[in-house]
């Protein structure tokens, strides 16, 4: 009998504790939810400028132009090679993943090359022609994954071109002409944003500079040759390969932020 109230009265104290035992647990605290993820995406809108340097290749063809007749006899072929460095100055405006924009570019060049003439062999002519300078305006469009973009470009060219005739023997200037030269061109790039607004990019460019007939004047080093007497005529033509590093800076947002 003992035993069975001594239980009963164990069950009715443990009753009345577990509440006030609950009630003495500490408050959960709140933790605020953590902010929704951004993601920074690369801008490339804006107006850029910057360097560029480089090498490249013209290839020239020279082709006599007979007087009276006009028939073509071909002297051969060279490329004029070397090295340039200019600048560039352009305007970018990013429609989503599509960039668009307009870019002037001037670079001066040392492009400069020879071939002995197949065709005044008794008299041991050697061609040389050397590009001084060129200037591209192009459009682009491009396709950017966020900090990386390539583009293709396209648009109208110019060449300062120096050409001069030598004679194999003796080494003196025989003949000369000069010419500034219009064509097209067409290129693409591969541009990579490696810090806020600066980027750093290789571009090719190909220059279609087509056939021109050039009047040459004598340079006055031989008597069949005085200076500023007309010489000859050739038809040349040219088309030039441009390889590129190039190091832009743009005005503009670096990054814009997308949730």
């Amino acid at each position: 009998m003992n035993k069975i109230l001594i239980g009963a009265i164990g069950a009715v104290a443990l009753s009345l504790s577990a509440p006030a035992s609950a009630a003495d647990l500490a408050a959960r605290p709140y933790t605020k939810a953590p902010p929704p993820m951004v993601a920074a995406i690369y801008d490339w809108s804006g107006f850029y400028i910057g360097i560029n340097g480089g090498g490249g290749s013209a290839h020239k063809c020279w082709d006599f132009v007979t007087p009276v007749t006009g028939v073509l006899i071909g002297e051969g072929c060279h490329n004029a090679t070397g090295g340039t460095v200019g600048g560039q100055v352009g305007y970018r405006w990013q429609s989503a993943n599509w960039v668009f924009g307009l870019e002037g570019q001037g670079n001066w060049a040392d492009f400069s090359g020879d071939n002995v003439s197949t065709t005044f062999i008794g008299t041991g002519l050697r061609d040389r022609s050397k590009i001084n300078a060129f200037g591209l305006f192009t459009g682009q469009v491009g396709y950017a994954w966020n900090n990386v973009l390539f583009y293709v470009k396209g648009g109208g060219a110019v060449v300062s071109d120096r050409y001069r005739g030598y004679d194999v023997i003796t080494g003196l200037e025989f003949d000369r002409a000069n010419e500034t030269r219009w064509g097209g061109t067409v290129g693409a790039g591969l541009e990579f944003g490696f810090a806020p607004n600066w980027t750093v990019g290789v571009e090719y460019d190909h220059i279609f500079m087509g056939n021109r007939t050039i009047g040459f004047a004598g340079s006055g080093n031989f008597v069949v040759a005085p200076a500023g007497a007309f010489t000859r005529s050739e038809r040349i033509g040219q088309d030039v390969d441009i390889g590129l590093v190039r190091v832009n800076y743009r005005w503009g947002g670096p990054v814009i932020a997308k949730y």
